[in-house]
């Protein structure tokens, strides 16, 4: 025999509270319609869940069972509720966010800690990419946000980028470097010195060559390549190397005093930071409110940035 699960709940109420009365204002219900439900529930087990011409109200053996079920029914419905309320605000689900690994290990990563302790119900997955990989997985709905340096005019169809950042790239060195120490900085004593070169796939990688030819450095050697931004941060404090990194990367790492940037200006890369996504395929709640965090984020350092001015370079 199948009881319906609200019928339950209602006993539960009814007992709990000691009338029908009571119970009416537990389940937000009125009187007559209890009194009525509860009368199909006695028809439907065949049998008087309450004791006859007892006041208050006395629950017979089977009433006190069945009620019993009744309160677990009346707990879950309200832990469905939190549980809905939770992701219809954001605060509960998933976000798939892929991109780039410097931009993610050192500038992304620390804001998706901050999110975390703001919404621990929400689970973060991440992973890494550059466009060529990452819009196939969008476009299929394997990934929700991808986070990447892009230019305009290489935007998919059907897809919206929302710039976070301008794009801009500085010379990265250890803080205690002679370059910077000498203040000054000619091109020719750049050339000396070799250089920690990005994963060729990369469009960091690029923008190296682009910054050496930019500045006349035609031969120059790679002392390291490849590796993650850790990889990369870890060799350039442990030697003279020389590298190029968003300026972005640089400022949020100012605190460990351990990077620095050569006070020369390089030419900006043509791409911009921003937030990729299908819009064929709806946001999840989640998925939202981690892609306004994330925008609010920016928002904050890139005025942070700003402060420091548009040409000075940030030193520890």
């Amino acid at each position: 025999m199948k009881i319906d699960p609200r019928h339950l709940e209602l006993l539960f109420a009814i007992v709990d509270r000691g009338g029908l009365t009571e119970g009416a204002e537990l389940l937000g219900k009125s009187q007559p319609s209890l009194s009525r439900s509860l009368a199909m529930l006695e028809e439907r087990v065949g049998a008087p869940l309450f004791e006859p011409g007892k006041r208050p109200l006395q629950p017979t053996e089977l009433g006190l069972a069945l009620a019993e079920e009744g309160r677990k029914v009346f707990h879950a419905v309200r832990r469905s509720g939190v549980v809905l309320e939770q992701f219809q605000r954001g605060k509960s689900g998933a976000v798939r966010v892929a991109g780039t690994p410097v931009f993610l290990d050192g500038v992304i990563s620390p804001m998706i800690a901050e999110f975390q302790m703001g919404y621990p119900g929400v689970r973060i997955d991440q992973s890494y990419g550059y466009p060529g990989d990452l819009i196939p997985k969008l476009r299929e709905g394997i990934l929700d946000l991808a986070i990447l340096p892009m230019r305009q005019a290489s935007i998919p169809e059907g897809f919206s980028f929302d710039q976070i950042l301008p794009g801009r790239n500085v010379i990265a060195c250890r803080a205690g470097h002679p370059l910077v120490r000498r203040g000054a900085v000619r091109l020719p004593e750049i050339a000396q010195y070799s250089w920690i070169a990005p994963p060729a796939d990369s469009p960091l990688y690029h923008d190296l060559r682009a910054v050496l030819e930019g500045i006349g450095v035609k031969d120059f050697k790679v002392s390291f390549s490849g590796g993650s931004l850790s990889a990369v941060v870890s060799i350039l404090t442990g030697s003279d190397a020389l590298t190029v990194l968003p300026f972005s990367v640089v400022f949020m790492m100012r605190r460990l005093k351990s990077v620095s940037a050569l006070p020369i200006r390089i030419g900006d890369p043509d791409r911009h930071l921003g937030i990729l996504c299908n819009e064929a395929k709806p946001m999840r709640p989640s998925v939202k409110r981690f892609a306004s965090y994330i925008r609010g984020e920016f928002k904050t350092l890139s005025s942070s940035i700003t402060r420091v001015g548009q040409d000075a370079v940030w030193r520890p």
